[in-house]
C-alpha cells in the first residue's frame, strides 16, 4: 500500500509539471535528490540557497531541462565538480568559499557551455568594493572570467560591456604570449644543459 501511495504521489509531481523548486533556507547539508528528480521532464530553475552544501552535485546532470541553478550561501570551493549540462544558461553561487579564480572558471565553461549569466559576488575569488576588493583587482577579475567564458552576457549584476570583451581578448592573449614565450626558454634552456652535459662527458673519456 505505501508503494502504491509513493508512485501515486509521483505520478502527481510529473503531472504538476514543476518548472520551478526552492529548497532554500532548510540548513540541508545534502541534495534532496528524491524530491527534485521526480521533476526530470520540466524543472527549469532550482534554488538550493541558504543551506551548508558542500557536496558535488553529480546527480544534477539528469535534469536536462534546467536551466538557472542557484547555490548562493553555501560552502561549495573553487574545487566544486559539477556534471556536464549544456542547458544551464544561467548560475548564481555568491557567497560561498571560491577562491581560486582559474580553477573555478575552468570547471564552469567546460561543464556548462551555453551558460550566459554567472554570479559569484562576495567569494574571495571575486574581489570588488563589497569584500574589500581594489578597482583594479575588480576590473582585472572581470576581465579575465570574461576572456575565459566569451559568451557570458552578464558576470555578477552587470552586463558585459563589447568593450571588456576586446580589453580582456587583448589582456590574456599578451599574457598567454608571454607564458608561451616563457616556455619556449624554459625548454632551450633544459635542451642547452643537457647538450653540455653530453659534451662534458665526451670530454672526460
Amino acid at each position: 500500500m505505501e508503494l502504491q501511495t509513493a508512485a501515486e504521489h509521483k505520478q502527481v509531481n510529473q503531472a504538476l509539471g514543476f518548472h520551478w523548486l526552492s529548497f532554500a533556507y532548510q540548513g540541508l547539508t545534502e541534495i534532496p535528490y528524491d524530491s527534485i528528480l521526480m521533476q526530470t521532464d520540466t524543472l527549469k530553475v532550482l534554488d538550493l540557497s541558504y543551506n551548508i552544501l558542500d557536496e558535488n552535485p553529480a546527480l544534477l546532470g539528469r535534469l536536462e531541462k534546467l536551466s538557472t541553478l542557484i547555490l548562493d550561501s553555501n560552502n561549495y570551493t573553487s574545487h566544486v565538480k559539477f556534471p556536464y549540462m549544456p542547458s544551464i544558461t544561467a548560475m548564481c553561487i555568491n557567497k560561498n568559499k571560491i577562491n581560486n579564480l582559474p580553477v573555478f572558471v575552468e570547471e564552469i565553461w567546460r561543464k556548462f557551455p551555453n551558460i550566459k549569466v554567472l554570479s559569484m559576488m562576495n567569494n574571495e575569488a571575486a574581489p570588488s568594493y563589497f569584500n574589500g576588493g581594489s578597482l583594479s583587482q575588480y576590473i582585472d577579475y572581470r576581465l579575465y572570467v570574461i576572456s575565459q567564458i566569451p559568451g557570458l552576457e552578464i558576470l555578477d549584476d552587470t552586463e558585459v560591456l563589447e568593450k571588456e570583451r576586446v580589453q580582456a581578448r587583448k589582456t590574456y592573449r599578451l599574457q598567454q604570449s608571454s607564458l608561451s614565450s616563457r616556455k619556449k626558454k624554459d625548454e632551450s634552456s633544459r635542451k642547452h644543459t643537457h647538450m653540455q652535459r653530453k659534451v662534458n662527458t665526451i670530454i672526460r673519456q
